[in-house]
C-alpha cells in the first residue's frame, strides 16, 4: 500500500508523468538517429516555406508535395524503432500504475458485486461464497447461465484486507478483497487465463488450469482524478502531463524528437 508522502493520486500521477516523459526523451535520444532526424526536419521545414513561397506556380507546389510527403516517410522511419523501444515497457508500467490508480477502493458500509465465471453452466447452483468477519451478503446470489456467471452483492461493513472464496463442488479458489482509504494495490480479477492477459487486469497468482472456475471478480468504483477543475481519468492525464514532460525535457536537453 502506498503511504505517507504520494497518498494523493493526482500527484502521483504528476510524478509518473515527469519521471516517464523524462525516461521516453533519454532513450529516445539514445536509439536515434539524431542527425539524420535533424536533418530531415530542416528539409520538410524547407519545403513547407516553398510551398508558401512559390504556391501560385502548380509545378513547383507539386514537387513540394512529394517531398513533403518523401520527408515525412523518412521521419517516421526514424522514429519508429525508438518509439517502440519504449512502448512495451510504458505498456507495463501503465499496467502496474493502474494496480493504484484504475479504481477505488471500497468503503466501509459500502455494497459491491462479486462476480465469479465457471466453466460448466451446471455446476452454477452447486457454487457458493464464503466470505470472511466483516463482510456480508446482502441479496441471494444471481446465477446467469448465459454467461455461466454467479453474482453475490456483498456489503463491507469494516475496513479490511480481505480473501472471500469460491466455493464449487469439490474446490474452492481465495479472492483478495480490500476495503480501506488510501491508495492500496488492488486487483479487481483473479483469471484462469494466460500470462500475457492476466498481467494486464490482475495482480494476483493465476487460478489453477483444471479449475471449475475461470475468473473471480470484484467490482471496484472506477477512479476519477480531480486535476486543473476537470475530472480526468488517470491513463489521460498521464498522457497529457507526460507529452507536457516530454517537451519541456526535450528542449532542456537538446534532442531531436
Amino acid at each position: 500500500m502506498i503511504r505517507a508522502g504520494v497518498n494523493s493520486p493526482a500527484m502521483l500521477v504528476l510524478l509518473a508523468s515527469v519521471v516517464i516523459g523524462l525516461i521516453m526523451v533519454l532513450v529516445f535520444g539514445y536509439a536515434s538517429d539524431q542527425k539524420a532526424i535533424h536533418q530531415t526536419k530542416d528539409r520538410l521545414k524547407a519545403h513547407l516555406l516553398a510551398l508558401r513561397l512559390f504556391q501560385d506556380q502548380i509545378p513547383v507546389v507539386i514537387r513540394c508535395y512529394g517531398r513533403i510527403l518523401l520527408a515525412i516517410t523518412r521521419y517516421l522511419r526514424l522514429a519508429l524503432w525508438p518509439l517502440l523501444l519504449t512502448a512495451l515497457p510504458l505498456a507495463l508500467v501503465i499496467a502496474q500504475l493502474d494496480r493504484y490508480l484504475g479504481s477505488a477502493p471500497l468503503k466501509a458500509g459500502q455494497t459491491f458485486l462479486v462476480k465469479a465465471r465457471v466453466s460448466d453452466p451446471e455446476i452454477l447452483s452447486e457454487t457458493s461464497l464464503q466470505l470472511p468477519n466483516g463482510l456480508t451478503t446482502s441479496a441471494p446470489a444471481v446465477h446467469v447461465p448465459a454467461e455461466n456467471t454467479v453474482i453475490w452483492r456483498v456489503a463491507a461493513e469494516t475496513d479490511g484486507d480481505y480473501n472471500v472464496k469460491v466455493q464449487t463442488s469439490s474446490q474452492a479458489f481465495s479472492k483478495r478483497v480490500v476495503v480501506a482509504p488510501g491508495l492500496p494495490r488492488l486487483s479487481p480479477v483473479r483469471l484462469r487465463g494466460p500470462f500475457w492477459e492476466r498481467i494486464f487486469v490482475s495482480g494476483e497468482p493465476a487460478l489453477p488450469k483444471n479449475s471449475a472456475v475461470q475468473s473471480i471478480e470484484v467490482e471496484y468504483p472506477s477512479r476519477s482524478i480531480a486535476f486543473a477543475g476537470f475530472a480526468w481519468n488517470w491513463v489521460w492525464l498521464l498522457f497529457v502531463l507526460s507529452l507536457v514532460a516530454g517537451f519541456a525535457f526535450k528542449s532542456i536537453l537538446g534532442i531531436e524528437i
